[in-house]
């Protein structure tokens, strides 16, 4: 069983019912605080796909003639300027996934891009290009807990329109772990509608995400 809790002091809590035990699931913002959790995981999953360290959509890529350390310390110098968006989720302490958001100048290499560009009429405010959940939590609802908190910290950075590339995977068999943008449905139980088709099995969705009330979260 599966309860949403409320927003409270800007942390999302997503609380997991199975077998009598329960784990709260909370959103962070990436920034230089919270780096060392990101990147412990990173560390703990191998630098994730191939030592990318969240890198391949920023405008300089993967870059494959950079090794991981040198992915790693671009990153990071990302998060230190503030070029770099991300809510985490954590159980307990530990970081457990991410959601990767941004602006199109901060994340401009998407994939299925040719098809993208040939019908787009006006970038959006944000897109989503990426999630990652520790696997020993997949299938638990971290992504979704991701997605909230990524759509959340956006609300408090302005709000906008937000758009994103997930895969349809109904009636296939697929795995999470090469869901790197998660599925149709996922968005959708978000307020997420379907715009076009990129590809086989991708679609542009889109969400228009209202502005936080600063004034009132403050009280």
């Amino acid at each position: 069983m599966i309860h949403l809790l409320a927003i409270q002091n800007h942390t999302l809590s997503r609380r997991i019912c199975e077998n009598r035990n329960v784990v709260n699931f909370t959103s962070k913002a990436l920034t230089p605080a919270t780096w060392p959790d990101f990147a412990a995981m990173i560390e703990q999953h191998n630098g994730v796909w191939g030592g990318c360290w969240c890198m391949a959509f920023h405008p300089e890529g993967y870059e494959k003639d950079r090794n991981p350390e040198q992915r790693r310390a671009a990153k990071e110098g990302r998060v230190r300027d503030g070029c770099a968006h991300a809510a985490l989720v954590y159980a307990a302490d530990a970081c457990i996934g991410w959601c990767q958001f941004g602006s199109p100048e901060e994340l401009p290499r998407i994939k299925f891009g040719k098809a993208y560009r040939a019908s787009a009429s006006q970038l959006p405010a944000w897109r989503i290009t990426c999630f990652f959940v520790d696997k020993r939590y997949r299938g638990q609802g971290v992504a979704a807990a991701a997605l909230a908190g990524a759509l959340h910290e956006i609300s408090l950075l302005g709000g906008g329109t937000v758009e994103s590339f997930p895969e349809e995977v109904s009636g296939r068999t697929t795995s999470a772990s090469f869901l790197h943008n998660a599925s149709v449905s996922l968005f959708e139980r978000a307020g997420f509608q379907r715009t076009r088709q990129l590809g086989k099995h991708h679609w542009l969705v889109t969400r228009v995400v209202t502005p936080a009330d600063l004034g009132k979260q403050a009280e």
